[in-house]
């Protein structure tokens, strides 16, 4: 009997989905989905279905079950193509590894050099490197080692935090042909700053491949974070990089993980509309106000991509114009996939207010150290259900109560 229960037990263990990848996109075997032009795009009012392949349309299908797939072994190709999605719809391109990338660790600084079409673009990253042997864990933090979250989180826990400085790739603020990746890549001009910024972060986790014998970094647990404008590039960077094993997302607001949908419910929030059109594509603003609901994914999926690696997404409901009750409603329904393939403890979020934006209060600490302990460090007893917010009256089930069927449209509520 207990040879029976270990066998069990090890057996269930092997069976979960891997907390993370050692290759940058798990999906790039798959082919590029039908990708229509925004006239040819159907309406669906209420949240896309993350399971539902790419090539279904709404309107035509009459077998759901056929439509969509909730098997495990088919997320790599559904996530690929909602990758595919967000590309073509929202921020462009991300350009594949280029073939030509060195890297060196020294002084304390990570720098990599990427080459492409005769161009060489250099990121330099200021490492706080842990005493010891290693190798350690890492974070990569927009802006400084550990982006806003506190520094003695990751310091204390001998974790590296590596400082990515986006401005080296193209700058925030302004957006000009003579910025490094628009040297390397011009006929991306077209491109929103939120591809670019995810590729550099692509290329340091490159840089940190190459020099694992001067800069022992722990490759299988790497996190990213940043805040704000810095929070939506976090998530990006997470999506599209299935090396990364954890993203905290903090306050990341619209265009971020609140769904463009949602917040156009919404009062003065930063709608799809209203966002800054240098994040992304220009063409992205076609599905503004009246449209959105022709955008074929949202930014749950957005968040879904991540699955079934960890993600963490902290709130701030004292500004409104973060749409944060959208953020609820699009975290709820992103857990749906994290549950749907029983992982649901890597998948949490905490909105909570009383304080300046991008400042984690001493009440979010725990939550984030029981992420970081489970997901960087590996301690699976550390409890990462985390699911608050002050939002819990919000009926979310109704952006997403037509999944699975072939009628992507609101429930129907009884007037008595």
């Amino acid at each position: 009997m207990l040879v029976l229960t270990v066998f069990l037990t090890i057996n269930s263990f092997a069976a979960k989905p891997p907390l993370v990848y050692d290759v940058e996109n798990t999906g790039a075997k798959f082919g590029k989905p039908v990708l229509p032009t925004i006239d040819k795009l159907p309406v669906v009012e209420p949240l896309t279905d993350p399971f539902m392949w790419s090539a279904t349309n709404p309107r035509t299908w009459t077998n759901a079950a056929k439509a969509r797939s909730t098997r495990f072994k088919d997320w790599s190709k559904r996530r690929s193509e909602i990758g595919w999605e967000i590309e073509n719809y929202e921020i462009g391109v991300k350009p594949v590894r280029p073939d030509t990338i060195t890297a060196t660790y020294s002084g304390g600084v990570l720098t990599v050099n990427v080459t492409k079409n005769g161009k060489t673009l250099t990121l330099s990253a200021v490492v706080k490197l842990p005493s010891g042997k290693g190798p350690f864990p890492a974070i990569i933090g927009i802006n400084s080692g550990s982006g806003s979250l506190p520094s003695s989180i990751f310091s204390s826990r001998n974790i590296v935090q590596i400082a990515y400085m986006h401005n080296q790739v193209v700058t925030y603020g302004s957006k000009n042909p003579s910025d490094p990746y628009y040297k390397l890549y011009p006929d991306l001009f077209y491109t929103g700053q939120y591809s670019s910024w995810a590729w550099g972060i692509s290329r340091i986790i490159d840089g940190l491949e190459l020099v694992q014998s001067s800069l022992p970094v722990d490759l299988k647990h790497i996190a990213v974070s940043g805040c704000s404008y810095a929070g939506k590039m976090a998530l990006f960077a997470g999506a599209f990089d299935e090396r990364i094993a954890l993203t905290i997302a903090q306050e990341p607001g619209g265009g971020g993980a609140a769904s463009w949908r949602v917040s156009q419910t919404l009062g003065k929030v930063e709608k799809l509309g209203a966002t800054d059109h240098k994040w992304f594509m220009e063409s992205m603003f076609k599905f503004a106000d009246d449209n959105v609901s022709k955008l074929p994914c949202d930014h749950h999926e957005l968040c879904a991509m991540i699955a079934p690696r960890a993600l963490l997404i902290f709130g701030n409901p004292d500004y409104t114009w973060l749409a944060d009750s959208s953020c609820y409603v699009s975290c709820m329904a992103a857990r749906e996939v994290w549950k749907t393939f029983g992982i649901e403890d890597r998948m949490g979020f905490s909105i909570m207010g009383g304080h300046s934006h991008c400042a984690l209060p001493v009440a979010q600490y725990p939550e984030l150290e029981a992420f970081v302990d489970k997901f960087l460090l590996g301690k699976k007893d550390a409890n990462t259900l985390v699911m608050n917010s002050p939002y819990k009256a919000i009926d979310y089930l109704r952006w997403i109560k037509w999944w699975g069927t072939n009628k992507p449209q609101f429930p129907i509520t009884n007037p008595n």
